[in-house]
């Protein structure tokens, strides 16, 4: 009776899993809602002053459900260190940023949630009480006094990330507060072509998990980073009492990248707001609005982020542009439906001569290029005023960005709209060429707007965008397949994937980001004989803990690999030819396993900007553990289909073809001038002859 296998790695009955999830459930650490560590009562004693209060950290108070009438003259809030409120006092200024010269005197509240954050470097152990306090009249309206030893939350630090794959580290991890994490100096190097920050319960990374918005608030798959400072804020109600871990993680090959445990007696500040850090990364970028505001138009080929600030607003376009094309966004022609005749547009672009970010105000009185009199002309060309002004832009990996503000009023009445911040409105959108003067041409009728869009300018926090789609689905051309022929001796290392040049447009199968290297060549299609011998050195990593780099090799006739993660049943349906043996119970196990050897980028994946895989390896590094490769010695033998693979035993489709041949069956070469033939080999001659008998023998079948 063949024995009762248990269940593949990551494969767990479904009582398990749901017993694993409610364990991450019951596991609530905090009560809540939890506002920080209570000091007490606001006791009244004129002006209907009311609330409690807590500490939130060491120098932030949250004031919950005040109440005061509003009538002082001079009311603030005030703190100080004296045995009783009194004059020596410091003004806490609410609200914290305020436009005038002076802090405005406390209006009226009748159950109001109120932050103040303690001023001039100020700290609560530097504070003995907190008051309502007029100072034209020296008079305590209501008090509360910090009790002894008051131990505020703090930010908790962490250890870094654990370094699994990609390159990923960074330096110590800090809990901010209960929703946001702070992780310095993070590197990545953004093959991974499904990952995403991700936080779950239980005792390692799974797909339980949920999605973490990077620093920028997107959900698109992770970029890569060179030692950059970022802020990750937790997700609607999950808090970081609620989880486990934070990792980075593989969506589509539920693999870990890496993570960081969060310790079951964290005792970090609730976050209320008061966590304010500029990071590296968000004072590289475009400083996106504060309201988070955030739409995706043009089937989501384009970004818009807006805010208002005072009597104008702030808007910042991103798209996937072509060069010397143009965005336009702006108030349609007709309320409820696209319409640009009568819009109020600005176009945007960048200028590839001076190398800088462009946008203008346009009007559309016609549907035609403009003759300096109508059509969609820019305002200026036509006598009016130039309204829009350029705050910022860059170009990033594909993506323009340009930021610019306009005012909220028409100025020029016959020319421009009103924008509105009580309602919504109908906005329009378009992508299309520059012409010689730099202006809109014409654009295609799958490039604007067809239907009616509407959004709220007024609104706070709307943001639905997800991420950029792209506009040129071809990509960069991939690269040519390479060829290993007449080679008995061969290394197998690990690399990066190539992005869209290499394993996915070779193959035509989904990547992970890694990949065989044979001879330092990615992917390459292998010619063996008959009868012949040949050694792989297997560098695939032998820490069977680490599964992101344990990768023992092995020869199948599937095209797929992954042997030891299947089941049973879909075990029996490959046919494994070297690498994989059986022990006395019937289970399988790999044997090329050795030391793990990576070809790891120096920076970030630079498949995209790199024309020829030559190009593609200077970008790299090779990076090895101690020890010692395995090696696995394949005979091949006479009943060996023509088309096998080489593969991963733990993880689907890492490698590719090897051609089997009868001896002395001349091994024909793809068309690629790059192929590479060793070993007994001969010149052009010889290769010649090859071609000639390959030809006359598919034109005899």
């Amino acid at each position: 009776m063949r024995p009762r296998l248990p269940p593949p790695r990551g494969v767990l009955p479904h009582f398990c899993i749901l017993l694993v999830l409610n364990a991450g459930a019951l596991a609530l650490r905090r009560p809540e809602p939890y506002y920080g560590r209570i000091i007490g009562r606001l006791t009244q004693y004129a002006h209907g002053i009311r609330g409690t209060v807590y500490a939130v950290d060491e120098s932030t108070i949250f004031v919950k459900g005040f109440a005061y009438d509003g009538t002082g003259p001079d009311a603030y809030f005030w703190v100080g260190d004296t045995p009783q409120p009194s004059p020596e006092g410091t003004l806490v200024p609410y609200p914290e940023d305020y436009p005038s010269r002076d802090p405005p005197v406390l209006s009226s509240h009748t159950n109001s949630d109120i932050l103040l954050r303690l001023p001039a470097g100020k700290r609560l152990r530097d504070i003995k009480w907190i008051s309502v306090w007029c100072r034209r009249f020296t008079v305590n309206f209501g008090d509360v006094f910090l009790p002894p030893g008051l131990d505020p939350p703090r930010p908790r630090v962490l250890p870094e990330f654990k370094r699994l794959a990609h390159g990923l580290r960074s330096g110590n991890i800090s809990v901010l507060d209960a929703k946001t994490f702070y992780i310095p100096n993070l590197h990545y190097d953004g093959a991974g072509p499904d990952a995403y920050f991700w936080v779950g319960n239980g005792s390692e990374p799974n797909p339980f998990g949920t999605k973490v918005p990077n620093e920028m608030g997107s959900l698109s798959p992770l970029r890569g980073y060179q030692g950059e400072d970022i802020e990750l804020v937790l997700p609607g109600s999950l808090s970081a009492h609620d989880i486990d871990w934070l990792a980075v993680w593989c969506v589509e090959y539920r693999h870990n990248f890496g993570h960081v445990y969060i310790p079951k007696d964290l005792d970090v500040p609730p976050a209320l707001g008061q966590t304010k850090i500029t990071t590296s990364s968000t004072t590289s970028q475009v400083p996106f609005n504060a309201a988070n505001n955030c739409k995706e138009i043009l089937d989501k080929r384009l970004q818009v982020r807006w805010e208002v600030q005072g009597d104008h607003v702030q808007v910042t376009l991103a798209a996937r542009l072509r060069k010397e094309h143009y965005m336009a966004f702006g108030l349609s022609g007709a309320e409820g439906r696209p319409a640009m005749l009568g819009a109020d547009v600005v176009v945007a672009f960048w200028d590839t001569k001076n190398n800088q970010p462009r946008a203008f105000d346009y009007t559309i009185s016609h549907l035609a290029q403009c003759d300096g009199e109508r059509g969609v002309c820019p305002d200026a060309r036509l006598g009016g005023s130039e309204d829009v002004a350029v705050v910022s832009g860059h170009q990033k990996d594909g993506v323009t960005t340009i930021t610019y503000r306009r005012p909220l009023a028409a100025t020029e009445h016959t020319r421009d709209k009103e924008i509105l911040t009580s309602r919504s409105q109908s906005v329009i959108a378009a992508f299309g060429p520059l012409n010689s003067r730099y202006e809109a041409n014409a654009h295609s009728f799958m490039d604007t707007t067809r239907s009616d869009v509407q959004l709220d300018f007024g609104a706070q926090n709307d943001n639905s965008c997800v991420g950029l789609a792209t506009l040129d689905a071809a990509g960069p051309t991939p690269w040519s397949p390479r060829v290993l022929a007449g080679v008995t001796n061969m290394t197998a290392r690990i690399g990066p994937a190539g992005g869209r040049r290499g394993y996915t447009p070779i193959t035509g199968h989904p990547s992970w980001g890694i990949a065989w290297y044979i001879n330092d060549q990615l992917i390459p299609e292998i010619y063996v004989e008959r009868g012949k011998t040949y050694t792989f050195l297997v560098e695939g990593g032998d820490d069977r803990t680490n599964p992101a780099k344990f990768h023992p090799l092995y020869i199948s006739d599937s095209s797929e690999g992954g042997f030891g993660q299947k089941r049973p049943e879909e075990q029996r349906k490959q046919r494994v030819f070297a690498g994989v043996a059986f022990d006395n119970e019937g289970y399988p196990y790999p044997t090329a396993v050795g030391r793990y050897c990576e070809w790891t980028h120096k920076t970030t994946d630079q498949s995209a900007a790199s024309d020829t895989f030559e190009q593609y390896m200077r970008t790299l590094q090779l990076e090895c553990n101690d020890g010692e490769p395995a090696t696995l010695n394949w005979t091949v033998a006479h009943e060996t289909p023509d088309l096998v693979y080489y593969q991963c035993y733990t993880h689907n489709n890492l490698g590719w073809k090897i051609h089997v041949v009868d001896p002395g069956t001349p091994m024909p070469i793809p068309g690629d001038k790059s192929a590479i033939v060793n070993e007994g080999s001969q010149p052009s001659a010889v290769i010649a002859t090859v071609i000639s008998t390959f030809i006359m023998t598919a034109l005899s079948r």
